[in-house]
């Protein structure tokens, strides 16, 4: 007995101990991390301010009179909605909002359906010539053809006055396709491989492997496209004369040019809505749509952008 009561007695003292694993963090950490939290708390006063502004102008009652300062602090009880039933009671915004649509939902499409084959050809290794087709897909990212003859080509194939003169120009972003070619390049080669030897083509390759795999860049990619189309002012201004196919920035542009230069003719269609008013509505308006997606896609946002920036 009293030989088992020194053995355990030997094993409790060779038992090693435990050591506090946790560092603590040094007196320049934390004034680092407090420095770091007081610049994002400016950060988030700075962009708050002009969006809470917007918001209140939105609001502003044909009857205020006062500062912008004292109107940003106007109590919710006095906001007006005249702007929002007046945007939402006219035509034309109604038309251009439809037409915007139109041009994000088409777009991105398009631009998914050319994006995600060409960014899977170039990331097979195998291909014969992959590197020609890589050069020639940078040369346009890093030469532009210039707007003259991108006006021409869409005059010649009878683009003009059509919707898709919005988002077919830029439908290939040579910066989209090497992103997502450096997560394609991330995918397993066993997989591919695997499915070679079963007798499947690049094709069902693409469609039963790689697609699967692919749902955070691919997010990735058509938030992008979105951003860019939704806002697309350009195209639109070159390539649409039919003011029945105008996007909502146009229209939006329309009613800037029209109060900043006294002319009402664009802004009494929207009733006696405060000119200020329905500037600031058009623009929140204009935004809701990509406010209302991007919490759905911030998910894959995030993994989808490292990964395609850091493989490959």
């Amino acid at each position: 007995m009293a030989e088992a009561t020194a053995k355990k007695k030997e094993r409790v003292h060779l038992k090693p101990k435990m050591h506090n694993s946790t560092v603590r963090p040094t007196r320049a950490d934390k004034v680092f991390q407090i420095v770091v939290d007081v610049f994002m708390v400016l950060m988030l006063i700075i962009i708050l301010i002009p969006l809470w502004s917007t918001v209140t102008l939105s609001f502003r009652p044909n009857t205020y009179i006062g500062t912008y300062l004292e109107g940003m602090f106007l109590a919710p009880w006095d906001w007006s909605f005249d702007a929002y039933k007046a945007l939402l009671g006219n035509n034309g915004f109604l038309m251009a909002f439809t037409n915007s649509l139109k041009i994000l939902v088409g777009g991105v499409f398009c631009a998914l359906i050319l994006t995600i084959p060409l960014a899977y050809v170039m990331s097979v290794k195998s291909l014969p010539g992959r590197k020609i087709l890589t050069t020639i897909v940078l040369i346009p990212y890093v030469f532009d053809v210039g707007m003259i003859p991108a006006y021409l080509l869409v005059q010649n194939i009878g683009l003009m006055d059509h919707l898709a003169a919005v988002f077919l120009p830029g439908a290939i972003s040579t910066y989209n396709v090497i992103i997502m070619r450096q997560f394609f390049d991330g995918i397993p080669a066993e997989l591919k491989e695997s499915a070679r030897i079963d007798g499947c083509s690049e094709v069902q390759i693409l469609m039963r492997i790689v697609m699967p795999l692919s749902k955070a860049i691919v997010m990735t990619i058509g938030l992008y496209y979105g951003v860019s189309f939704w806002n697309n002012f350009f195209n639109a201004m070159l390539y649409i004369q039919d003011s029945n196919l105008n996007p909502l920035p146009i229209l939006l542009r329309n009613i800037l040019m029209a109060a900043g230069m006294n002319e009402y003719v664009e802004v009494s269609a929207f009733g006696n809505a405060p000119i200020e008013a329905i500037k600031a509505a058009s623009v929140f308006m204009s935004a809701i749509p990509m406010v209302i997606a991007y919490p759905f896609i911030q998910k894959y946002f995030t993994k989808g952008t490292m990964v395609g920036a850091v493989k490959g």
